[in-house]
């Protein structure tokens, strides 16, 4: 199994120089505020983003502070939606600790993720990035377009597979896709490989998102969510959505009625996990993902090999094989 220590090696002096900046940026003057970007930044997870962002800058130029400024702006307007979403999700956790709602309360945790935003937007301002702060910008907008598409489809649990690699697409996979972009931006003017960049974060992405989703349906997953959250929580998912598009109708519509109005029932929601297995939902899913891997490291292989380009490939093989 890969790890991210062996990933990171040919940016490990990076992100230690980068944790430095990032956490520099996040200081205020205000003593409550410092308190919470203090606590957030402790609460930190696996630094996939800034990852992503560096190894890509690696494959397309020389690092530096541009690439520093893209990785520090990235990681304030994701923490930032971080933040809000725990909010609008009424969320009280977040990687297992409180989330900043739970322990500030909601006015406090919007605030916070307002200030967060503002000091990505004046980073980049302060470098004149502003190359960089269109890319993100216009991910930060997906990721809204995203939530809100899923929040409308939602309502009437039909979602379509086409609907469905459109909400990740923005949700999800825009995120991976700017740190992509971002990364070789800050060392390259040349647009044809930023928009190669991008579309292959788009397909990380993607294929990190199919994972999450057969989370939910695998008995062995070590993410600490037990099998079925997904059900409960309303959220339609590739491998749930293959079964009900395989359901004849009264299947599909029985199998509707318990994610509508008894998703707190254990034993039928166990029911529709032993649905999806049975009509080869996971299989396809797995299939899917499987392609757009490949898609994704096909794109790799037309850069020049090196410790970069290598890592990279490791990085997208851990986003489909992690366990967690």
């Amino acid at each position: 199994m890969l790890t991210l220590d062996e990933i990171k090696k040919p940016i490990s002096a990076n992100l230690d120089e980068f944790e430095k900046r990032f956490r520099q940026s996040m200081k205020s003057s205000v003593p409550l505020l410092d308190t919470v970007t203090r606590y957030i930044y402790k609460r930190k997870g696996k630094q996939m983003r800034p990852m992503f962002v560096f190894l890509s800058a690696g494959l397309g130029g020389t690092i530096n502070d541009s690439t520093y400024m893209a990785a520090s702006l990235i990681e304030l307007l994701h923490t930032a939606s971080l933040v809000h979403d725990d909010v609008v999700d009424d969320s009280n956790e977040r990687r297992g600790f409180f989330s900043i709602n739970a322990l500030w309360k909601n006015k406090i945790a919007v605030l916070v993720g307002d200030y967060l935003l503002s000091r990505g937007l004046l980073l980049s301002l302060e470098g004149n990035d502003f190359h960089l702060l269109r890319i993100v910008s216009d991910a930060v907008r997906e990721m809204s377009e995203g939530e809100l598409l899923q929040i409308e489809k939602a309502r009437r649990l039909d979602i379509s597979e086409e609907i469905y690699f459109e909400v990740i697409r923005k949700k999800t996979a825009s995120l991976i896709s700017s740190c992509c972009a971002c990364g070789v931006a800050s060392v390259s003017s040349d647009e044809e490989i930023i928009k190669k960049m991008k579309t292959f974060g788009e397909l990380v992405g993607i294929s990190f998102q199919i994972k999450d989703d057969l989370f939910d349906f695998d008995s062995e997953n070590m993410t600490g969510k037990p099998n079925g959250i997904d059900i409960k929580e309303q959220k339609m998912t590739l491998p749930l959505i293959h079964m009900l598009n395989q359901a004849g109708f009264a299947e599909k519509r029985k199998a509707i009625r318990t994610i509508k109005y008894h998703h707190d029932d254990p034993a039928r929601v166990s029911a529709i996990v032993d649905q999806v297995n049975q009509s080869g939902g996971i299989t396809y899913a797995r299939t899917k993902m499987m392609e757009y891997r490949q898609k994704a490291l096909d794109m790799l292989h037309s850069f020049p090999d090196n410790e970069y380009r290598q890592s990279l490939e490791k990085l997208v093989m851990y986003t489909t094989e992690r366990n967690k």
